[in-house]
C-alpha cells in the first residue's frame, strides 16, 4: 500500500477511535438533569442546598463547596462564636485587619439602619442581651424596668460605628448582633459559588429565608410555600421565583418565653419586643436584601414598612398584621402562584 495512504487511514483509525472513547467517557459522566439535594444544620437552623446537574459528581462537589462558603461566613459573622471576628470586635471595641466580608456586612447594616430611619440597627445586641437576661431557666422571667431599658438604648446607633480601611471601631458597652442580616449574605456567598461552578439552575434556603435561581429540570419556577402561622399545613400563597431571594421575619416561632409571648425582635428605637406584624415576607434580588428589610419590615408601622418597600427597586413585600389581615405591596402579586 501507498505509504501516503496508510498513514492517512492510520490518522482516520486514530481519529475514529479517540472519538469513540471521548464519546463513551462523556455517557458514563453525564446524566439526564436532575435536582441534587443535601441539607445540614448551619448558622442554627436547617440549610438546603438543591442543584440542578447532569452530573452528580460535579452536583455534589458545587453543592460541598457552596456549604463551605456559608461555614466560613458563620464563623466570621456569629457574635456569640468566641473564634469569630464579630465576636473579636464585640470584645476589644475595635478590631485590625478585619475580613473584606465583615466590613461589608457592618456597611450594609449601616445603610439598612439609614434607610428605615433605625428601625433596623446591628447595634442592637445591648438590648437583645437585656431581654435575655430576664427569660430562662433560673431567670426572674420578667421584662426589664423602664430604667433598665433607658440606660441601654444609648448604646443602639449604628453611627457609631468606625470603620477605617480595615480597622473597625465601635464604643464602650456597645455591641453588634448580626442575626438579621448573616443569614442572608451567607445564603449569597453560597449561591455565588454555585455559579462560580457552573450551576445555572438552584436554590440555597436557610431556614425559609431563600435564593433561587434558574429553573427546575421541566423549565418550571421554584415554588415557595409561604407558611399560615395558623394553618400550617396550609400556605398563604405560594410564590413562583426564579432570580429571586425571599425571607421572611416572624413572631410565630421565636419568642424568649412563649407563654408570656415576648418576642425576640426588639426595636431598636424604644428597647421594646415588636407586636405590630405576625410576620413580614420580602422579594428581594439578593438574600441579604431580603433577609435584613424583612427583619426592617417587621419593626416598623405596618404603613411606613410598605411605604419604604414602595421605593425600593426590585423589593416587595408580604405583611401579616396583628389582626391577621394581608397587606402586599403594588408587584407582589407578579410573583404569586396561588393567592390566599
Amino acid at each position: 500500500m501507498n505509504p501516503k495512504y496508510l498513514l492517512i487511514l492510520t490518522l482516520i483509525i486514530i481519529i475514529t477511535v479517540g472519538f469513540a472513547y471521548v464519546q463513551s467517557t462523556s455517557d458514563d459522566n453525564s446524566e439526564e438533569y436532575r435536582t441534587y439535594s443535601q441539607t445540614r444544620m448551619l448558622m442554627d437552623t436547617s440549610v438546603t442546598i438543591t442543584v440542578v446537574d447532569n452530573n452528580k459528581v460535579h452536583a455534589y462537589n458545587s453543592i460541598e463547596n457552596a456549604f463551605m462558603k456559608m461555614e466560613r461566613a458563620s464563623n466570621l459573622l456569629d457574635s456569640y462564636n468566641n473564634s469569630s471576628e464579630i465576636y473579636i470586635l464585640n470584645e476589644n471595641k475595635d478590631i485590625e485587619n478585619a475580613s473584606d466580608e465583615l466590613i461589608y456586612v457592618i456597611e450594609r447594616g449601616i445603610y439598612y439602619s439609614q434607610i428605615s430611619d433605625g428601625a433596623f440597627d446591628i447595634t442592637v445586641k445591648p438590648v437583645l442581651d437585656l431581654w435575655a437576661s430576664k427569660f430562662g431557666p433560673d431567670k426572674p422571667n420578667i421584662p426589664p424596668t423602664e430604667n433598665e431599658i433607658n440606660n441601654t438604648l444609648p448604646l443602639v446607633n449604628s453611627s457609631n460605628i468606625t470603620i477605617n480601611d480595615n480597622t473597625i471601631i465601635i464604643g464602650n458597652n456597645m455591641g453588634i448582633v448580626l442575626g438579621g442580616i448573616a443569614k442572608g449574605y451567607a445564603v449569597d456567598r453560597a449561591i455565588i459559588s454555585l455559579q462560580e461552578n457552573g450551576i445555572e439552575d438552584g436554590f440555597v434556603n436557610a431556614g425559609g429565608d431563600g435564593r433561587y435561581i434558574g429553573e427546575k429540570p421541566d423549565g418550571q419556577e421554584w415554588s415557595i410555600g409561604l407558611q399560615d402561622p395558623d394553618k400550617k399545613a396550609k400556605p398563604i400563597t405560594i410564590i413562583n421565583a426564579r432570580n429571586i431571594a425571599v425571607a421572611t421575619s416572624g413572631n410565630y416561632e421565636r419568642y424568649y418565653n412563649k407563654s408570656a409571648s415576648v418576642s425576640h425582635i426588639a426595636d431598636p428605637r424604644t428597647g421594646y419586643p415588636v407586636s405590630n406584624l405576625i410576620s413580614a415576607t420580602i422579594i428581594a434580588p439578593t438574600a441579604i436584601e431580603a433577609d435584613a428589610l424583612a427583619t426592617t419590615v417587621f419593626v416598623m408601622e405596618e404603613e411606613k414598612g410598605l411605604e419604604m418597600i414602595e421605593k425600593l427597586e426590585g423589593v416587595e413585600c408580604l405583611l401579616i398584621n396583628s389582626e391577621k389581615e394581608i397587606t402586599r405591596s403594588s408587584g407582589f402579586d407578579k410573583y404569586e402562584l396561588l393567592k390566599d
